[in-house]
């Protein structure tokens, strides 16, 4: 990752958001929510592993961090908006289930979305899919979730998610996981 000029946030090569509807039905991929964040990438040569002859697996969290971010982006929550609130979100745990094999040139689709939101606590869910007009719309590549952790930047513990930020996310849950935090993860597919 590269950190692009001027700002706080990393550029991942290949990875853009998505304005246009997804190319195929999202509903046969297990996509619950009604308008997830959509993103598009075209993998990069420099993206495949040193030693096997597919995408390195860090990769996938580099798109998956980079897509959670550019959903908090579309929604006003900037990497520079969030340190003027003193806060920030943190990676406390990634469940990633890699289903197929990706290569140089394969262009992907990202869904991501937000399952719930508690009091610290947000579960984010993703699929990433390959086109594939034979497989009946798209092959998923990775199923996966993080749980992320809003942080007090001062006090370095957790803050409270703020109404508004839960009212702009739109999670499948917010009222479930504003009465009961868990670290237990219910990713999607499992």
């Amino acid at each position: 990752m590269i950190e692009a000029p001027g700002s706080l946030s990393l550029h991942v090569p290949g990875l853009t958001a998505r304005h246009d509807p997804p190319p195929f039905d999202l509903g046969p991929f297990h996509v619950p929510h009604p308008s997830p964040f959509l993103c598009d990438i075209e993998v990069q040569p420099a993206q495949m592993s040193r030693a096997i002859d597919h995408v390195s697996n860090i990769e996938y969290v580099r798109w998956l961090d980079r897509a959670a971010e550019l959903h908090a982006d579309a929604l006003g929550y900037t990497r520079r908006s969030m340190l003027g609130r003193d806060l920030m979100w943190f990676v406390a745990r990634h469940e990633i289930d890699y289903l197929a094999e990706v290569w140089p040139h394969d262009r992907l689709l990202l869904a991501t979305w937000v399952r719930d939101m508690g009091r610290v606590k947000s579960w984010r869910d993703y699929v990433v899919l390959r086109p594939d007009d034979s497989a009946g719309g798209a092959v998923p590549v990775c199923r996966a979730a993080t749980l992320w952790v809003l942080v007090n930047l001062k006090k370095r513990r957790p803050a409270r998610i703020p109404a508004d930020m839960v009212e702009r996310f739109r999670p499948l849950d917010a009222g479930a996981g504003h009465r009961a935090d868990t670290a237990t993860s219910r990713a999607p597919g499992h």
